[in-house]
């Protein structure tokens, strides 16, 4: 039997340090299931200490879910180790996750201390970790670029302080697979306790070895792999979750390794985690990327249509790709229960008032496609997902434009106490227009930073997708949504953003300061 690999996800912590990415702590839950029925061993939820905000997201996942070790950032500080423990309290099982730099540019210029103190910060934040977490992790940040018998010497006294895990995080994405899986070799070598902890590695893709370096270290003892869902993160991202699982699951001849990782959930979390970051995956991403299954090659198309792998290694339909052809069709005279049915085909599990909400929604688009498609329904199902508490719901918009006259748009918006509040507004476009007239009723200064339009199916009744990203207050709020029409789209999405805007606002103003 093949030996096992843990895989530590840390979408929601790492990920979320993606610049312009924020999830509220219903996305954050979300995810987390998700992420359990994917299989994943221990989910890094978030950093507690840095908002009351993230705390309370932290301590939702660990009520939330049951299944993997929830795990809790804090730097080598006593108060960031108590708001992981506080976050954690509800978890069935919990890690605290103590980091501090090692490496001498650290030191001396962000830390701005000797090496003997900074080992004695992580010692002692450890052995405090432990007094509430049987389960802890350490990290040396930019142990890449560290001092090796520094590095050494500090993993030696954190195991013995009571660290479970050591990671050892190539945190700015410099080194390379051979060097790296010489370093992982040289600790077992280095450290005499090393028996007495797992190894992980969490590996940033700044040269885009995040991947290699990752599966180079686990062919040196390392236990356990840092990743994001899609390979988010800071700048370049993370190892990618679904590369690395699948390049463990199809080269085991070689690697001779397994993990918990169930493929057929893969594309659903890819597509959660691209719908509620706002961060769309590029299309030749390795297996959930648009072309990833894709043939434009006559010969490539030839060979795939006679023996699908002469050119595919993977099978999509078993990484819970749509199928693009077959299965039940969809349109205007279909019912609740195929409809239902072809969700949970998908792997959609909705409830009554989920179900009632995507169906009106699915006849609507009925009325306007002929046939809908798994990409549709996927697209449409997670249009009705991300829906945030609505403080203002879009009822209606109407559009006057072209090459001769002024864009002008009116809106109808039911507002918080069930009013209907209605204006119009003139822009230099039809979606300039809207978001004006819109602004004219909500009255929240924000700015449009991103706005970017896909088509979800092909043909000219394809829905188009359109994701927003708007910025208040040095925070940016993702929005998104679908329809045929991508003026309306484009007013779905702003309001979407707008409601998450106005949701923060709302938590902010409620928040207790937490105690000293």
């Amino acid at each position: 039997m093949a030996e096992q690999i843990k895989i530590l996800d840390t979408t929601l912590r790492d990920g979320e340090q993606s610049p312009g990415v924020s999830l509220t702590a219903q996305d954050k839950v979300d995810i987390a299931k998700q992420l359990e029925r994917l299989g994943v061993d221990i989910i890094e939820a978030g950093f507690p200490l840095t908002s009351q905000g993230d705390l309370e997201a932290v301590a939702a996942v660990a009520r939330a879910v049951r299944g993997p070790v929830i795990a809790a950032l804090a730097h080598a500080n006593p108060k960031a180790v108590d708001a992981a423990r506080d976050a954690l309290k509800d978890a069935e099982r919990s890690r605290i996750h103590v980091f501090l730099s090692t490496s001498d540019i650290h030191l001396m210029h962000q830390l701005r201390k000797n090496k003997e103190d900074v080992l004695e910060l992580a010692v002692t934040n450890v052995a405090r970790a432990k007094q509430y977490c049987e389960d802890v992790e350490f990290s040396p940040m930019d142990a890449t670029r560290s001092d090796r018998e520094y590095v050494y010497a500090m993993l030696q006294e954190c195991i013995d302080a009571g660290a479970t895990t050591v990671n050892i995080p190539d945190t700015v994405g410099y080194t390379v697979p051979e060097e790296f899986e010489e370093f992982i070799r040289s600790i077992f070598e280095n450290v005499s306790n090393i028996d007495k902890a797992t190894v992980s590695v969490h590996c940033h893709n700044d040269l885009g070895l995040a991947v290699a370096n990752s599966l180079a270290a686990i062919r040196a003892g390392a236990r356990t792999i840092e990743v994001c869902v899609n390979g988010i993160g800071e700048r370049a991202g993370n190892a990618s979750l679904e590369e690395v699982a699948m390049a463990i699951r199809m080269r085991s001849d070689l690697l001779g390794f397994e993990t918990n990782i169930v493929p057929s959930e893969i594309y659903r979390t890819s597509r959660l985690v691209s719908n509620l970051t706002g961060m769309s995956v590029q299309p030749n991403k390795a297996i959930v990327g648009g072309n990833a299954f894709r043939h434009e090659s006559g010969i490539h198309q030839d060979g795939v249509l006679k023996m699908r792998q002469t050119y595919e290694i993977m099978n999509p339909t078993h990484l819970g790709w749509p199928a693009m052809e077959g299965g039940i069709v969809l349109g205007k005279t279909s019912g609740r229960h195929g409809f239902k049915a072809r969700l949970e085909a998908l792997g959609y599990d909705l409830g009554d008032e989920e179900l009632s909400r995507a169906f009106l929604a699915f006849k609507e688009l009925a009325d306007k496609k002929q046939v809908i498609d798994d990409r549709d329904l996927e697209a449409l199902v997670a249009d009705k997902m991300r829906t945030v508490e609505e403080t203002y719901h879009l009822e209606s918009v109407q559009v006057s434009c072209g090459d001769k006259a002024s864009p002008t748009a009116t809106v109808r918006l039911v507002g918080p106490d069930g009013a209907v509040l209605a204006d119009a507004a003139l822009g230099t476009g039809p979606v300039d227009a809207i978001y004006k007239a819109i602004n004219r009723i909500v009255h929240v200064e924000n700015a449009l930073t991103e706005f970017s339009v896909n088509s979800v199916t092909e043909g000219i009744d394809a829905q188009g997708e359109v994701t927003i990203r708007i910025e208040s207050d040095g925070r940016s709020y993702v929005g998104r949504g679908a329809d045929t029409d991508i003026i309306v789209a484009s007013a779905r999405a702003y309001m979407n953003a707008l409601n998450r805007l106005l949701s923060v606002q709302r938590n902010a103003e409620s928040e207790v300061p937490a105690s000293s």
